[in-house]
């Protein structure tokens, strides 16, 4: 059993920056990945960032791609998602999750077994 927990969210204005922190404890040794969802009022959830624990890859959703930053502390299985260049429609529950190893695709949530409870990011404009 894993258990992630976030840190970091709140109240920004549109163009400032953000950082989000998901600290995970438990069994992560069979970690293969981690990431980063988020959840806008009265949307589904969507896929933000991931990062491949064996090599660093690094995965991020086409609405994020060059803003944001997920990067990782091996020594404290810690994972940060930066977020520069805010805007409104970035406002959401932002969600962090462990993916066990197996074969499905990190873009979907179906790779994921541990979840966060979740924190607020919003953006004014």
């Amino acid at each position: 059993q894993v258990q992630p927990v976030e840190s970091g969210g709140g109240l920004v204005q549109a163009g400032d920056s953000l950082r989000v922190s998901c600290g995970a404890s438990g069994r992560t040794f069979s970690t293969r990945a981690m990431g980063w969802f988020r959840q806008a009022p009265g949307k589904e959830r969507e896929f933000v960032a991931a990062i491949r624990w064996r090599d660093d890859s690094t995965y991020y959703a086409d609405s994020v791609k060059g803003r944001f930053t997920i990067s990782r502390d091996n020594a404290k299985s810690t994972v940060y998602l930066q977020m520069n260049s805010l805007k409104p429609e970035d406002t959401a529950v932002y969600y962090c999750t462990v993916a066990p190893y197996s074969g499905r695709s990190l873009f979907n949530e179906d790779a994921y077994a541990y979840w966060g409870q979740g924190t607020q990011v919003t953006v004014s404009s």
